[in-house]
């Protein structure tokens, strides 16, 4: 079984020292193409899961949704071809993106754009937070000069970060997502007390390609430790990966070009390629949590705000941010389209309590206790992997019913059919990602699919043979059942009172 690196490959703009150049500053031939092709063995030959992301515009995050092909696959996900010549991945000009040179000069197709829309590099900020003993955390550098960056260095280094050595923390900024890389240094200094803390962070309209940057950030706040104020390959990074401001001049980095939004659909990227993960996230997610995943999972599909707590470090807590969201997947057109957006949040403090004072639905994940005193900010509270809720109405939804034990046997047996043909038969292709993320994405499409031909029948009544087809519990899951139809506006579906008395 092939083991992969959670971690991006250095990128052009990092200073190596020579003693980390592999052969002479060759980088290997796996660490090329996983730059060129993030989705890289990741998804199954044949089809890709349909997935989601986040990408912000001018009036926030907009939600993108994989459509599926006649034949059941999502057009898989669009990747760059290799490094341009010198070495760096240029953004694509407005006035270059029309018309291209194949057999001859042709106008581009919609989705043709879209993808090389999807490739180009937008980092709207760069910055180097420290912790300072005397004034706390503070932004000690930034381009540009004029971004509004207040409360980040509050994201950049979590509260709690001093018990770690280094960190990474995934975050939202207003209507930008955020990676950050956090480093703490022993050092003889009575000033600093002995330690030196640092955070180098990026700001992007989405954080599809953040991962893409976690080698070089890494690299780069180990180097504001050791040499303070260095901030040339900052500088060359942000000049090299800035984000295009679009024709119309307005100042507002849009993520994605007026009416492309179709082509986008088309064009989802694999779920687990939407942020960088170590090999096995979703698995260890599972394992974490054991037959609980079926519970968030339920949670997950009602859209109910989640609130993750943990202390430091963050990154892995940010990493189950991510697949609470992969849990609510759904490929079936137009589904969901009214229903409150399930926004990923990621790290958040107490600076954060407003913006989520007005959210109907989100995930998120904070190192800070007084979170849990706030119970009108969340519906859900996760503590390490006690699931607990203070809302009535959903204490029913965290006891697990037969069928939710039954479709977590179903998942570990195929677990291990799919752990021993990689092991017996050197598969390499399928992974656990693409298992557990198809298992409950054909999960959510059997339920919507069978509650929309009932909806469409004569008989608009859901009976205990439709429930047990979507893989329900007609008794246990009633309630869930209930909470599911009033959510995505099921309104004219009737209940039969055999599903109370089964």
């Amino acid at each position: 079984m092939v083991e992969r690196s959670d971690r991006a490959p250095l990128l052009d703009w990092e200073e190596v020292p020579s003693a980390e150049k592999p052969g002479g500053g060759a980088a290997p031939p796996a660490a090329k193409d996983r730059l060129s092709s993030p989705s890289n063995s990741r998804a199954p030959a044949g089809c890709s899961a349909p997935g989601f992301g986040w990408s912000s515009g001018p009036g926030g995050p907009t939600p993108s949704r994989a459509v599926s092909n006649a034949d059941g696959c999502s057009a898989p996900p669009a990747t760059s071809s290799t490094p341009a010549a010198g070495g760096r991945d240029e953004a694509l000009r407005p006035d270059d993106e029309e018309h291209h040179s194949d057999a001859g000069s042709r106008e581009v197709t919609l989705e043709e754009r879209m993808v090389k829309w999807e490739e180009k590099d937008q980092i709207v900020s760069v910055f180097v937070v420290t912790f300072n003993t005397r004034s706390g955390n503070m932004l000690e550098w930034c381009l540009p000069k004029d971004m509004d960056l207040e409360g980040v260095e509050f994201k950049a280094i979590a509260s709690g970060s001093h018990r770690v050595t280094t960190d990474f923390i995934y975050f939202r900024k207003g209507c930008y997502f955020g990676l950050a890389c956090f480093a703490n240094m022993p050092v003889e200094s009575t000033v600093e007390r002995g330690a030196r803390m640092k955070s180098v962070g990026i700001l992007s309209p989405s954080y599809t390609l953040l991962y893409r940057y976690m080698s070089f950030l890494e690299h780069q706040v180990r180097l504001q430790l050791q040499s303070p104020g260095h901030y040339s390959p900052l500088e060359a990074f942000y000049e090299d990966k800035r984000a295009l401001l679009p024709p119309s001049g307005d100042g507002v980095v849009t993520a994605c070009p007026a009416n492309a939004w179709g082509a986008a659909i088309n064009h989802s990227m694999h779920p687990e390629m939407k942020i960088t993960h170590p090999a096995g996230c979703m698995s260890q997610f599972i394992r974490f949590f054991g037959e609980q995943i079926m519970v968030l999972w339920k949670l997950a599909l009602l859209r109910r705000r989640i609130l993750i707590f943990s202390p430091p470090p963050v990154g892995v807590v940010c990493y189950r941010v991510y697949c609470c969201c992969c849990l609510a997947n759904i490929s079936i057109p137009g589904i969901g389209v009214a229903v409150p957006e399930f926004r990923p949040f990621f790290y958040v403090n107490v600076a954060d309590i407003s913006a989520l004072e007005n959210e109907l639905s989100y995930v998120a994940c904070t190192t800070e206790k007084i979170f849990e005193e706030k119970k009108d900010l969340y519906d859900v509270y996760v503590d390490n992997q006690n699931v607990k809720t203070c809302r009535d109405g959903l204490k029913p939804l965290l006891r697990l019913s037969t069928a939710d034990r039954e479709k977590y046997r179903k998942l570990t047996e195929q677990r291990q059919m799919l752990l021993y043909s990689q092991e017996e038969n050197g598969d390499c292709v399928s992974s656990e990602e693409d298992l557990f993320i198809l298992f409950f994405l054909e999960q959510n499409n059997r339920i919507f699919q069978t509650l929309s031909e009932v909806a469409g029948s004569s008989d608009p009544t859901l009976t205990q043979e439709s429930v047990r087809a979507m893989g329900l519990d007609p008794h246990g899951d009633r309630l869930f059942l209930l909470h599911l139809l009033e959510v995505y506006g099921y309104d004219t579906l009737l209940v039969s009172e055999q599903l109370c008395c089964s």
